[in-house]
């Protein structure tokens, strides 16, 4: 059986774009914290790793509280806007049509919406009436990857078929004014808005999709996700991931590579989530790398922030648009705490 080939891939960014000195200074009205207290929290957007990102909301909308209903009808109005652009722009590149669409993965975990996203899109752009749906709610960053692959599986099970894959993360949209935990800080430091879109299938040319993996740690349900609060999405971060990521990720990565008879010398490159820049350090030492060596990843983090599952596709994007082949491997994390792997061929 053929492996699926990415047809095409377009990332989209919403219009408000914000240097990262911007939100800085503008902590002092989006947090009621000791003036003295803030200070000792600033150095974060500092060491960040990012110079700019982009959102859906003015930087006004944050200096104020919003509620679910408002939350909700921003994520579906901006979430469906974001992904229209990357689809139309994804079928111009690959030199399709609305029509040669038979299936859609929806992938997002930072709003909610029912009727889910690929009903949304496939109303709004008149998609074929039979095509298949799978929407996929809660996998945090690692949705970029894991759900990646179910789309690959999707494309594998049916050959021919035409799979469209859409990730859209609106993170900047969860921030709560008022929320003045530390963990909200750090938020406010990194997450920014993205989508992309990217179509599969057996038939056609480009770079090949090879075995996929995943990964979900014991007793690790605190490390990250949301908590459900009265105005919206309570993010919540340990201090611990770049430490996990050191102690667990190497043995982890070992055995997917060895299960497919390879080491990491036989890998052309890595695609990697930039969680934050202490998370890529953390990667780079157990891809026995040299610091700063995922310069793809650290752009994108530095361009764009964390648009947890978004991100990595921003980062296959760039990466493929570099003149080089070979085997590369694509992973991401989030919350379960889970780890996602795919092989991909250029």
């Amino acid at each position: 059986m053929l492996d699926p080939r990415l047809l095409a891939l377009a990332t989209a960014l919403p219009s408000h774009r914000y240097t990262q000195d911007e939100v800085r200074d503008a902590a002092g009205q989006l947090f009621d914290r000791d003036s003295a207290d803030l200070e000792h929290l600033l150095p974060v957007f500092n060491n960040a790793g990012i110079a700019a990102r982009h959102s859906c909301m003015p930087l006004e909308w944050y200096m104020e509280r919003h509620g679910w209903t408002e939350r909700s009808r921003l994520f579906r109005e901006h979430a469906v806007e974001l992904l229209v652009q990357a689809t139309l722009s994804c079928l111009d590149r690959a030199g399709l049509g609305i029509g040669d669409i038979e299936a859609v993965v929806a992938v997002s975990t930072t709003g909610v919406a029912t009727p889910s996203l690929d009903a949304l899109v496939i109303e709004r752009l008149g998609l074929p009436r039979a095509v298949r749906r799978l929407p996929i709610f809660g996998l945090g960053c690692a949705g970029g990857v894991i759900g990646l692959s179910r789309a690959v599986d999707l494309a594998r099970a049916y050959p021919g078929s035409r799979v469209l894959y859409l990730v859209v993360e609106l993170c900047a949209l969860t921030f709560r004014h008022g929320d003045n935990t530390k963990s909200n800080v750090v938020a406010a430091a990194l997450f920014g808005d993205g989508a992309a879109a990217a179509l599969i299938s057996t038939e056609g040319e480009g770079p090949s999709f090879g075995a996929a993996g995943e990964h979900t740690f014991p007793n690790s349900l605190e490390v990250m996700g949301w908590r459900v609060k009265e105005d919206g999405l309570g993010v919540l971060f340990s201090r611990d991931i770049p430490s996990l990521v050191r102690s667990e990720f190497k043995p982890l990565l070992e055995s997917f590579l060895e299960g497919l008879g390879l080491g990491r010398g036989d890998l052309a490159g890595t695609i990697c989530h930039p969680g934050g820049a202490k998370v890529l350090d953390a990667l780079e030492e157990s891809f026995e790398l040299a610091p700063g060596a995922m310069t793809v990843a650290r752009e994108v983090l530095r361009d764009c922030g964390n648009m947890s599952a978004a991100t990595v596709l921003f980062v296959l994007e760039r990466t493929l648009a570099r003149p080089s082949s070979g085997r590369y491997l694509m992973s991401a994390l989030g919350p379960g705490f889970s780890a996602g792997f795919q092989m991909i061929a250029a």
